[in-house]
């Protein structure tokens, strides 16, 4: 178990480095470009192996217990380990990010984003992949913070490089943005390390801030809170997330909403709920506000980007969804209640799964089109997908109702969770104030429902038109990479008990001071 944990998060450097050397003669193939895309493949999928390995492997009895931990000394001088492990809460994000760049990667194969070399577009998804598994599996702030770090850049020349329009303009913002959060973020990490005389996340969980003064544990929390919403992202600090999702190539938005976006989050939970709880519970009102903020203006943007006659993209409309379901998974953290702390976790996983689906389905869209403007798509009538690509008109309205939360599929569970957490959050929070916020959220999950039906019916109905050229439906390549994505989201809708019995005990632990 220790050496399947470090291989998982180790291999995918191996093999970034290996993809930037010449392919041996017996490896080439027809074609080196397609010899490094099979690579890409091969490395990730044993990756892929190896968690699901890991995840069977996993000692399901305990969840809350650290697992195939590895704990050696690094720096010394500073106390900094290389320490990982995984629980409950880490792992299904871990099986999450090795599905989801296994998929990228077999995609990729058959239908490579124009652009540079191959050689460089594969190295860049390994060493995004080794950067965000290890984020999920690290004990260690320090490394933490350098795992956070470490998907910054191939992230930013994915946009650059292999991006459409605007993408230079897109990838500088987004670096810049994430960026400046990080060096708050860093302070704050010091701040913890230096006046709690170790950096170690699990030593830090089970003090529960008690060797943390409250003034220093407000500070914490401010400082490495603002980081940690730049990446979920959080409104006001959201406004890099469209320009980066329209500009980036499908593999890049499927990653970037799919894995990059949960980074943020799960700190929220590994590291601020357990190691600075008085911190969080006094800005804990603040955060819901926020969320709920966002949730509604999520949607609002959303509408009228659906809105016949505003031009509007349909990657952009994803992306802007993305900020209002973040903001359900912002509420349950900020409830501090098991139920709303577990319904965080569950909508991670579920928009991972959902919002990854959708970008592939709307890359798809915008290859056989040729844009993905909504006007343009949908004309006078509609796109008419149904009549004129069935099987991708039916997997694109799948989506949308598991994006909006249909009861029965995997977006149900985290919202209604999120929302009961903040029914009765935390000792000491304000019932008043967080049944507001839950009465705003619900509002929010109308308005979802409104712009995405409104999406289904203008790309997916309407009159089919008579056209020269017959509209492709789903190819073989493109049921192997979102078939795993449809199966796990009704999965994980009429069977929450798979997720919510891994989460549920570590979350008990975790906020109860590192005791089951």
């Amino acid at each position: 178990m220790q050496f399947l944990l470090a291989f998982i998060v180790v291999v995918p450097l191996i093999g970034a480095v290996a993809a930037l050397l010449p392919a041996p003669p017996g490896l080439k193939g027809k074609s080196p470009d397609q010899a490094v895309l099979r690579h890409g493949v091969t490395v990730t999928g044993a990756v892929l192996i190896a968690a699901i390995v890991l995840a069977v492997g996993f000692d399901h009895a305990h969840p809350s217990k650290m697992q195939a931990t590895t704990d050696i000394s690094w720096i010394p001088a500073l106390d900094v380990r290389i320490h990982l492990g995984i629980d409950g809460i880490s792992l299904p994000l871990l099986v999450l990010t090795a599905l989801l760049t296994f998929l990228c990667a077999l995609y990729s194969y058959f239908k490579m984003p124009a652009g540079p070399s191959p050689k460089a577009f594969v190295a860049l998804v390994l060493v995004l992949e080794s950067g965000t598994l290890a984020t999920f599996a690290v004990l260690d702030l320090l490394l933490f913070f350098l795992a956070f770090e470490m998907v910054l850049i191939p992230m930013y020349f994915l946009i650059a490089r292999w991006g459409g329009a605007q993408k230079q303009a897109a990838a500088w913002k987004f670096i810049l943005y994430t960026l400046l959060g990080s060096v708050v973020m860093l302070l704050g990490l010091l701040l913890i390390g230096l006046k709690s005389g170790t950096f170690d996340m699990v030593a830090l969980a089970t003090d529960n801030g008690r060797g943390l003064t409250s003034s220093v544990q407000v500070i914490a929390v401010l400082a490495i809170g603002i980081g940690l919403a730049v990446k979920t992202p959080m409104w006001p600090l959201h406004s890099w997330l469209p320009d980066a999702h329209t500009a980036a190539p499908t593999v890049g938005s499927v990653l970037l909403a799919g894995v990059l976006l949960k980074m943020g989050t799960y700190g929220f939970i590994r590291i601020l709920l357990p190691i600075a709880p008085d911190g969080m519970h006094t800005f804990a009102p603040y955060l819901a506000a926020f969320a709920v903020v966002g949730i509604v203006y999520g949607s609002l943007a959303c509408l009228a980007l659906a809105r016949p006659g505003s031009k509007g993209d349909l990657k952009r409309l994803i992306a802007y969804s993305s900020v209002g379901h973040m903001g359900f998974v912002l509420l349950g953290i900020a409830s501090m209640t098991p139920t709303g702390v577990n319904g965080a976790l569950f909508a991670n996983i579920a928009h991972g799964l959902i919002t990854g689906l959708l970008f592939f389905l709307v890359g798809a869209v915008k290859d056989r089109y040729g844009t993905a403007d909504l006007d343009t798509l949908s004309g006078a009538t509609g796109a008419a997908l149904y009549g004129r690509a069935p099987r991708l008109g039916g997997l694109l309205a799948f989506a949308a109702v598991a994006s909006l939360g249909l009861p029965g599929l995997a977006g149900f569970w985290g919202e209604m969770l999120a929302l009961f957490g903040s029914f009765d959050p935390a000792d000491g929070l304000s019932r008043p104030a967080f049944l507001t916020f839950m009465s705003i959220a619900a509002f929010g999950t109308l308005l979802t429902a409104a712009y995405m039906l409104i999406v289904v019916r203008r790309v997916c109905m309407g009159e089919k038109r008579e056209e020269p050229q017959q509209l492709a439906d789903v190819q073989t390549y493109e049921f192997a990479a979102w078939t795993p994505l449809v199966a796990l989201t009704v999965l994980a809708g009429l069977w929450p008990a798979v997720l919510l019995g891994l989460t549920d005990p570590a979350v008990q632990k975790l906020l109860a001071g590192g005791k089951s």
